[in-house]
């Protein structure tokens, strides 16, 4: 993209990259760690959050990589979706699933805005 040089720059994949850190420790607790199956999968649509921004990035194209942004917000709800899981089968508390829930909300309002800028420069 001519506005960034290279993903890496890019502000909202910063935050996606800091919220799959964060998850990655959180899902070490001995509760959490037991259930392999929602590690597994919250683990992997946290990652995929940052994976879709750096690949749509990639491809070189705005049309692509609104698509590709669009697959990372749909990740980031599916993280929303399976954070409520994890509050439900006690793994985590309601204040540390309200901040994970918080920053997962703000990623996904991220990259509505980003998406709508890039359409904006499609004009």
């Amino acid at each position: 993209m001519a506005f960034y040089k290279i993903f890496e720059e890019l502000p909202v994949w910063k935050n996606s990259r800091e919220l799959t850190t964060q998850i990655y420790k959180l899902t070490e607790n001995s509760k959490f760690r037991r259930d392999f199956c929602l590690v597994d999968q919250i683990r992997r649509c946290s990652i995929s959050i940052s994976s879709n921004i750096a690949e749509g990035f990639e491809r070189g194209s705005k049309k692509e990589f609104i698509q590709f942004l669009y697959i990372a917000k749909g990740s980031a709800g599916e993280l929303r979706s399976q954070l409520y899981t994890a509050l439900d089968l006690g793994y985590i508390d309601k204040v540390m699933h309200q901040t994970f829930l918080t920053q997962a909300e703000s990623l996904s309002r991220q990259l509505a805005a980003f998406i709508t800028s890039i359409k904006e420069k499609i004009k």
